[in-house]
């Protein structure tokens, strides 16, 4: 009787191991005949999760335990702790409001007099105070730039300097036409902060800047009558600093508070500012570092009235990230730092509880689809919901794949150390997931 059953149970793993075969075979072969045996990727390192939510089974599973610079598929950890912590509306930023003072402390808001956005509640707060504003500096244990940065990156427009109250968006912007330049926050717009000079070898607008101080140099080629524009991040200096940028922009007077000044122990009120998804929307679109950065400190800003991208981590990974299946390495929100180490099933059990947890409608507007932002040339049939991730040497995609029958799919494809061109790895990884989602 014992052998019987043993016999029986072994026909029964026979049969199971058959059937799965039979049924994720072909992606078994996609993958290691075709993805990992392309000249993009065979000498690569890669990892490979895919986990379809509704029967919670893995599909297809290579090095997904192995541990990977992710570039930005950060900003998926970034989104997901936006989602939790925040709410429905940015905190724009704290006040307090007195009979002859309204003291004012920044949030971390990347929002404040963007150019992306027209609606401006800490403006209007700002510019309708008939008492003098009074900037109370905000407790930020950040530093300008994140954990392992590129330190030469610094006038690089993906790079702008972190701080408490973020104004435009931390870059200059120029415009150049003809002979004429401008460049705004309009401060910078004279001859102690910009030179202007014409170069026409150029194919296109060249902007520059020093390292440690807000001068700016823009070369254009003369022969070329559009209209160019560019941006490039400035030194936001300290407090003192910023409240001449708002003096400048106001018109109206406004100062540092001094230390210990009476009044400013009172407890602050939070203005509440833009909708959550119209920062999450360009943040995972156009994968802006920026926005991805300041959503992790308007985290801590707004549970602990101080502003650290640090603690705002480590609340996450021993609350709702305890469970990952490997503990990852996380240092920022943008994923610029290549301290940043996850595995391929990280980012599926994170987009598999977002799946579970919100609309997928909302999700799969917050992710590029084909066509449309970092996938503008790539998956055309429109079949993924996907953030990309690029460093040199690093390409990732994890996301939402719906296949032709209607299945849905939580993927997470992470390669690192090709020695191949993005585009190369890109066009390999679109077509096994394309496969996958016409046979299935």
């Amino acid at each position: 009787m014992r052998s019987f059953r043993i016999v029986l149970l072994g026909c029964l793993l026979f049969s199971i191991t058959s059937e799965t075969f039979a049924q994720f075979g072909p992606i078994k072969k996609w993958a290691e005949e075709e993805l990992l045996s392309s000249a993009a990727l065979k000498k690569a390192h890669t990892g490979i999760s895919i986990y379809e939510p509704a029967t919670g089974r893995y599909w297809y599973s290579y090095q997904d335990d192995h541990y990977f610079t992710p570039a930005s598929n950060t900003k998926i950890f970034s989104l997901y702790t936006g989602l939790r912590l925040l709410g429905d509306s940015l905190p724009a930023l704290r006040y307090l409001l007195t009979d002859t003072v309204l003291y004012v402390k920044g949030t971390a808001d990347p929002a404040f007099l963007h150019p992306d956005y027209k609606v401006q509640p800490a403006w209007d707060l700002l510019l309708q105070s008939k008492q003098p504003i009074v900037v109370v500096p905000a407790v930020n244990e950040n530093k300008r730039f994140g954990s392992g940065w590129a330190w030469s990156d610094y006038a690089d427009y993906y790079q702008p300097e972190l701080n408490e109250w973020p104004i435009y968006g931390n870059v200059a912007w120029v415009r150049h036409q003809r002979d004429t330049t401008t460049i705004s926050p309009r401060m910078f717009n004279d001859s102690l902060h910009l030179s202007v000079r014409r170069d026409d070898t150029l194919k296109e607008l060249l902007i520059e800047r020093e390292e440690h101080s807000n001068r700016f140099a823009v070369a254009y080629n003369g022969k070329d009558w559009s209209i160019q524009t560019g941006e490039v991040p400035f030194v936001t200096g300290n407090t003192t600093d910023l409240t001449g940028r708002l003096q400048d922009t106001l018109h109206k007077s406004v100062t540092v508070a001094a230390p210990g000044i009476p009044g400013t122990d009172q407890p602050f009120s939070l203005l509440k500012g833009i909708p959550v998804d119209s920062l999450f929307l360009p943040m995972m679109h156009r994968s802006d570092n920026f926005f991805a950065e300041q959503t992790l400190m308007m985290c801590s800003a707004l549970l602990w009235d101080t502003i650290s991208t640090a603690r705002t981590i480590a609340f996450m990974q021993k609350s709702y990230l305890a469970n990952l299946p490997d503990s990852p390495k996380w240092v920022d929100g943008s994923g610029l730092s290549r301290y940043n180490l996850f595995t391929p099933r990280d980012f599926v059990s994170v987009l598999a509880d977002m799946y579970k947890t919100y609309p997928s409608e909302r999700l799969y507007a917050l992710f590029p689809t084909g066509g449309k932002g970092t996938l503008k040339n790539y998956y055309k049939q429109q079949f993924v919901h996907a953030k990309t991730g690029t460093l040199s040497g690093c390409v990732a995609l994890s996301g939402y794949l719906v296949t032709k029958k209607n299945k849905t799919l939580i993927f997470s494809v992470l390669v690192n150390n090709h020695n191949n061109s993005a585009t190369a790895v890109r066009r390999s990884v679109e077509s096994f997931l394309t496969q996958i989602w016409e046979k299935y």
